[in-house]
């Protein structure tokens, strides 16, 4: 199949959803609302079942008014909704969960599981069809995994709003959120008696997110609420070496075994107490200082508060959850399996198989005279960085204090700093081999990017452009 660029699908999407940016069109069609429809994701030994749990009240609408089509299709799942009376697609969005990344484990070879996931979207005036659809092996096609029709006024929908909600300060406001990116952050292991530090922490984070470009061209088209969810004890569950707690989104270390990556598996929560603020973005910060924190698309980010690479975590795992961005490093130990042979290309915007250097989809950018695929001190990089991995793994072991893993991770920021600034394709946009956990196969667009490594470089080129083009969905 022929690939396109970003550019041109970017393209396609604004005129898409161009065809549907009548204002009045949206008041006909929806009455203001936010519809949440709930759902348990069950799976495992190659099955996967898809059952309702329930349909609520979300709350106002937050988001655009004009820009409902997604037509480029992004994320490992995708859903439609369709008027039954006119057979009109009024709405749709692409997404990845969990349960997308539970089925690339081992685990899930061997066992079942579930887990709870959401859609949102305007809440209609009349009867529509919901239609969920699974990224195919090819990573192109997509196949339908659940279908439901969903009678607004029907018994079974739950139409009030939800009564006790956690008070909501306003980090940044640039005005209505039809016409703004909304980023609700979420406060998860404060008690009562630390909210000011809550607050204090999310307009740190929201500084740094907006230091960085494209962030800080576009701080104008954002809004940031803190929304101050109360703990009863301070921190949350680390199941290696913490003691056991029980905090309101539940968010915890550990998953996938992974101890650095953190997320909530309680959606319900997570969505329950997101619902105080208007969003389409959430990020959880969760008050410890041990390096973590995790980041899916369309579906959540998370980041520890108090570690020194706080602040590069934050935006690292946005970039997860905003624009889709896949990691891009393939040194670290992770959960999933690794190692295929034949890697088909990623949906992600910054990671490629590059199959044919001239159809790359980021072939626009790419510096003229650089060659595909493009040279770098690969070996020099992954030596250096296996025996930093290693020195990971000994100070994890030995139960070593926060501030000896910061020190590692600064040495490495200083030697990947130079290594990866000081050859002759430095700076320049091509195909580096090495990303999405593949040492071969796949390849990255710029060889350093905060996608990669810590160094103080921000996005790339690529990841910069992808994450303009999600901004405009959502100020139109």
């Amino acid at each position: 199949m022929v690939r396109f660029s970003l550019a041109w699908m970017f393209a396609v999407a604004v005129f898409a959803s161009s065809v549907f940016a009548d204002p009045a069109r949206f008041e006909r069609l929806f009455d203001g609302r936010t519809m949440r429809v709930d759902y348990f994701h069950t799976g495992g030994k190659g099955t996967e079942i898809v059952a309702l749990d329930q349909i609520v009240n979300d709350g106002a609408w937050p988001g655009s008014t004009t820009q409902l089509i997604d037509s480029s299709k992004p994320g490992e799942y995708f859903f439609e909704v369709t008027d039954v009376a006119s057979g009109e697609l009024v709405y749709s969005r692409g997404f990845s969960s969990i349960f997308g990344e539970w089925v690339t484990t081992p685990e899930s070879k061997e066992e079942h599981r579930t887990f709870h996931e959401s859609l949102r979207f305007p809440w209609p005036k009349g009867k529509v069809k919901v239609v969920l659809r699974k990224r195919g092996e090819d990573r192109t096609s997509f196949r339908e995994v659940w279908t439901t029709t969903i009678d607004p006024s029907s018994r079974f929908v739950n139409s009030a709003a939800l009564p006790l909600k956690p008070n909501v300060t306003a980090i940044l406001e640039n005005g209505p959120s039809s016409s703004k990116v909304d980023l609700a952050l979420i406060a998860e292991g404060y008690t009562a008696g630390e909210m000011e530090k809550f607050r204090a922490d999310a307009r740190r984070l929201t500084d740094a997110l907006f230091r960085v470009e494209p962030f800080k061209s576009r701080k104008g088209d954002f809004n940031v609420w803190a929304v101050e969810s109360v703990s009863g004890m301070t921190g949350v569950h680390q199941p290696r070496t913490g003691e056991p707690r029980r905090t309101p989104v539940s968010a915890v270390y550990n998953a996938f075994d992974s101890e650095r990556y953190v997320l909530t598996f309680d959606n319900k929560a997570m969505r329950d107490v997101a619902s105080a603020a208007p969003y389409e973005f959430v990020e959880i910060l969760v008050n410890e200082a041990q390096y973590g924190g995790g980041g899916i698309y369309n579906f959540q980010a998370t980041t520890c508060v108090d570690s020194g690479f706080t602040e590069y975590v934050f935006v690292h795992e946005f970039g997860h959850h905003f624009a889709g961005l896949a990691d891009e490093y393939y040194t670290s130990d992770v959960a999933y399996e690794t190692g295929k042979s034949d890697i088909p290309e990623p949906w992600e915007p910054n990671i490629t198989a590059m199959r044919d250097p001239a159809k790359l989809k980021w072939k626009d950018l790419v510096t003229s005279g650089t060659p595909l695929p493009t040279p770098w001190p690969k070996e020099e990089y992954e030596k250096h960085s296996a025996a930093v991995q290693k020195t990971r793994r000994e100070l994890r072991a030995t139960g070593a204090p926060e501030s000896e893993m910061d020190a590692l991770f600064r040495e490495e920021l200083l030697w990947d700093s130079k290594l990866l600034s000081s050859f002759a394709h430095a700076g320049k946009v091509g195909a580096f081999e090495g990303a999405g956990y593949e040492a071969k196969g796949l390849y990255r667009p710029q060889a350093d990017c905060m996608m990669f490594t810590r160094d103080d470089v921000g996005f790339c080129r690529v990841c910069s452009r992808a994450i303009e083009n999600v901004i405009e969905m959502y100020v139109k």
